[in-house]
């Protein structure tokens, strides 16, 4: 057994091999703090020389009792990954996939697994270290190794791996991972952060990135596989640019989408019928892809010319549209060049919040986002199966971009779904998806505190030509070198993320990038503003109407009842939901605004204090020659005294009142022992004056017999 051990942030980091998983080509153990992460790297033998990718999976998985935990339901074992797992696995796959050479084509499965969780120190970066460590030790050929930090800032202060508690404080949840020439992805959200505190951050990483990576060098594999590199011949290769590449140009020439794919499609079935046989048809298409590739670039670095005729920082045409559904609490339709985003937004309670149980504990989520990407978005047809990691990764980005303009809940008690349907897509549907809620969340009447928008960049460089481009479309992600995508209000950004294709990228090119990007964000503002600049200062007539109250905790047993009936009673009156918490804060919701203020009345009229000087309507629960004893709030009962039954003199408490007669009374004292003593004399007396309203007793009225 062999290990290594770095500081980071005061704390030790160790990766140990040869103590676990011995069978697979690289595996290493990641501690830090107390928490540990398993990580294995492993190559299949055959080569797959039937694709034109390479095929790296990604696992990553938390196991239960990394926490002392039980899973939760009926199944007591891990199923179907999370969410987050599956963002985990994006996050590490995204890190290594630009550091394997171009034309690997045999399968690499990487799978993290978290063995122990401290509850404070995160394993998705460890993962990604560990990831890297597996792969050097490994016979697999990689261009390593890559180091992944955490980055957090409070109180003006960066933070290196900040701990779970440091990060509830933080303003910034900044994932960045790097070589020690350049940083090779980025993810993460801030609270309208500016971009350059954002670039202050990635320089803090990197540089910490560079301090850790020479320690990891000594674990490197030196007997490396070579990889096979198989390239069309170039006569053959010559001879097709030359026939196809006229009409290539011409395809190239068409603005929209589809008609550019019919001429590409057209392109290639001419070079087919024309060269095939004798030559493979893998050769012609990837000779067509590469001619085309280089065509497009070279026109985009020399003339600064794209495809579709736009200038480099240009962004496409925008569409806003609000209200476009009518039985939904808000709706947005976004359309950008290409891509149409139509996002809808539902106003819940707290009943309707997401329950998430994983290592970290068991936590409920107030707002979601959900993003879906139908195959007719992109005149596909494939299976209608469950969201992918592509969806559910997009979705999130979305979702931590509008998480920071948010309202709290106290401001605001509602669980807020978004659900965002792709129709049309050309290039940055999440971006697409953040413009369209920000509209339907506006729309919706949910008090954000700014609009947000977003816009992915992207980067076509050779040698030391760089262009940045603003507002990528599909081929122009497909074609370049990086995707970057930032979000954010005017006052700055609340989500940002970088994919490259190349072995890195240097921060001046980041600042370039997000300069432009924020020149590109506040022309998208500019364009909903348009349509809807602040949200409508009501929420949908078809949302539930919250009110919110609070009761001591002692009172909730007599709000619930026994076996639920009061409770169960006051919904099936007045057709409101009702949501009790533990601290005794209530929440009553319907559509009918008149059904939860009428719940609220049951309610406060159960948990009432009895009160000096007020008039109640009781029933009488028992007679005495002294007096009778009246109920007048849900177990409360005080006594009137012979001699204050009437204003006349009373021989007999019968004469006057009988067990289960409904009579008017005032509380006119409470003693030491908590006695209460009424009067029905006063109450008759201050009836007939304008003292107590009519409208109060008749409430009170109805009131006391709904709890009879």
């Amino acid at each position: 057994m062999e290990s290594i051990e770095i500081e980071i942030n005061g704390k030790m980091l160790s990766i140990e091999r040869g103590k676990m998983a011995a069978q697979a080509d690289g595996a290493c153990l990641v501690r830090y703090g107390a928490t540990v992460v398993l990580v294995t790297s492993v190559m299949q033998q055959e080569i797959k020389e039937d694709i034109d990718f390479f095929p790296l999976t990604v696992e990553y998985q938390e196991r239960a009792y990394a926490a002392g935990k039980i899973p939760g339901g009926f199944i007591k074992r891990e199923g179907r990954p999370q969410d987050k797992e599956i963002l985990c696995s994006r996050l590490i796959d995204r890190s290594l996939r630009p550091l394997f050479p171009k034309h690997l084509r045999q399968e690499v499965q990487i799978i993290a697994t978290v063995l122990s969780y401290d509850q404070v120190n995160h394993p998705d970066v460890l993962a990604i270290i560990g990831a890297s460590c597996a792969l050097s030790m490994s016979p697999i050929a990689f261009l390593g190794p890559v180091v992944g930090v955490r980055i957090g800032k409070i109180d003006s202060r960066f933070i290196v791996n900040p701990s779970s508690q440091q990060m509830e404080e933080s303003v910034l949840d900044l994932v960045v991972a790097g070589t020690e020439e350049n940083v090779v992805m980025l993810e993460g959200g801030a609270k309208e952060v500016e971009e350059e505190e954002i670039l202050e951050g990635i320089e803090v990483a990197h540089r910490e990135i560079k301090r850790i990576i020479p320690f990891l060098k000594g674990l490197e594999n030196k007997n490396k596989i070579e990889v096979p590199h198989t390239e069309v011949d170039p006569h053959i290769e010559q001879e097709i640019r030359e026939f196809a590449l006229p009409d290539l140009e011409e395809a190239n020439k068409f603005k929209e989408k589809k008609e550019r794919e019919v001429a590409i499609s057209q392109v290639i079935k001419k070079t087919l019928e024309r060269f095939s046989p004798p030559y493979e048809e893998r050769d012609i298409k990837a000779t067509i892809e590469k001619a085309e590739r280089e065509m497009i670039r070279s026109k985009i670095l020399l003339e600064g010319v794209r495809v579709d005729g736009r200038r480099l920082n240009e962004v496409r045409e925008i569409s806003c549209e609000v209200a476009t559904l009518p039985c939904t609490h808000g709706s947005g339709l976004f359309t950008r060049g290409g891509t149409q985003a139509l996002a809808v937004v539902t106003l819940g309670t707290s009943v309707d919040e997401q329950i998430v149980d994983d290592v970290e504990g068991r936590t409920s989520k107030r707002f979601m986002l959900h993003y879906n990407f139908p195959p007719f978005s992109v005149g596909e047809v494939r299976p209608m199966r469950g969201p992918g990691r592509r969806e559910i990764g997009h979705g999130a980005l979305a979702e931590r971009a509008l998480l920071p303009v948010i309202p709290k809940e106290v401001d605001f008690p509602y669980t807020i779904r978004i659900v965002s349907d792709i129709l049309e897509s050309n290039g940055s549907t999440s971006m697409a998806t953040v413009c369209g809620g920000t509209l339907a969340l506006m729309d919706a009447g949910v008090p954000i505190s700014r609009p947000v928008a977003g816009v992915a960049m992207g980067l076509v460089k050779e040698g030391d030509r760089v262009a940045i481009l603003s507002d990528i479309t599909g081929l122009e992600d497909r074609i370049g070198d990086m995707d970057f995508k930032v979000a954010g209000t005017q006052k700055g950004i609340t989500s940002i993320q970088m994919d490259i294709k190349v072995t890195g990228i240097d921060t001046e090119i980041m600042r370039s990038a997000l300069q432009q990007a924020k020149e590109g964000r506040m022309f998208i503002l500019d364009e909903m503003a348009k349509v809807m600049s602040v949200p409508r200062s009501k929420i949908s007539p078809l949302a539930p109407r919250i009110i919110t109250t609070f009761i001591p905790t002692s009172k909730i047993k007599d709000v619930i009842g026994p076996a639920g009936k009061t409770i169960r009673n006051i919904i099936d009156t007045t057709g409101v939901k009702i949501d009790i918490g533990d601290d005794g804060k209530i929440l009553i919701a319907s559509p009918d605004e008149e059904a939860s203020i009428q719940a609220m009345e049951m309610i406060k009229y159960l948990t009432a204090e009895v009160e000096v000087g007020k008039i109640y309507l009781g029933k009488v629960r028992g007679v005495a020659k002294f007096g009778a004893f009246v109920e007048i709030l849900p177990g409360k009962e005080g006594l009137v005294h012979i001699s204050q039954l009437a204003d006349h003199h009373v021989r007999r408490v019968e004469d006057i009142l009988n067990e289960g007669d409904e009579v008017l009374v005032k509380v006119t004292s409470i003693d030491e022992q908590g006695r209460i003593n009424l009067s029905r004399k006063q109450a008759l007396y201050e009836k007939s004056h304008p003292i107590v309203s009519t409208r109060s007793l008749k409430r009170c009225n109805e009131l006391q017999k709904w709890i009879w």
